[in-house]
């Protein structure tokens, strides 16, 4: 396919391995809001530098660390790049599931079937929020180390958890996304 002048190819990203940046990554603190690298939108990367590569590690192995998290963006370990990790397997919601993987500088291209749904993220521990969100998602991107461009189909919650992490890149948390104060409420169960 093209678009915007550039090749990108329908991948099936649980077919990515994390093997390919060739680090293990390390256990990041994850920033809570306030603070400020969470409101500043992230650059553009080269996804080929080592290190966006060792970012993207950093990325999946604070995501596994911690329970519960389906997603995770590089301002909320205080980088400011475009960059995150997603992986919504075994969730009860979701449709489409590509495993693990990591996108750079990522860029929706078609959003359709606008749905409410509860959010929650660990850089807002104490609350969630009805936001709506599209539930099929037309995603571009590049793959860290190998720089592969990359068109991405995803449907339900995991569409939901590719624009959560791609609102993080923009400087957004979904509390910035919610109709109004009705829509927020405290956290019933701490994961």
């Amino acid at each position: 396919m093209v678009g915007a002048g550039r090749e990108f190819e329908v991948v099936g990203l649980g077919d990515w391995d994390l093997a390919v940046l060739g680090t293990g990554g390390r256990v990041r603190p994850v920033l809570t809001a306030p603070a400020a690298p969470l409101g500043r939108a992230g650059a553009e990367v080269d996804p080929t530098a080592d290190e966006v590569v060792r970012l993207a590690a950093d990325l999946v192995v604070t995501m596994r660390a911690s329970p519960g998290c389906v997603g995770l963006a590089a301002p909320q370990i205080g980088v400011g790049a475009r960059v995150f990790a997603v992986d919504v397997t075994g969730h009860p919601k979701a449709l489409t599931v590509h495993g693990t993987f990591v996108l750079c500088n990522a860029t929706i291209v078609e959003a359709t079937r606008w749905r409410p749904g509860r959010e929650g993220c660990m850089s807002v521990p104490d609350l969630t929020g009805d936001v709506k969100r599209a539930s099929r998602l037309v995603v571009t991107g590049q793959l860290p180390g190998t720089g592969q461009a990359v068109r991405l189909v995803a449907d339900g919650f995991e569409a939901r958890a590719l624009q959560h992490e791609i609102d993080h890149c923009a400087g957004l948390i979904f509390l910035d996304r919610v109709a109004g104060a009705h829509a927020v409420y405290q956290r019933k169960v701490y994961l």
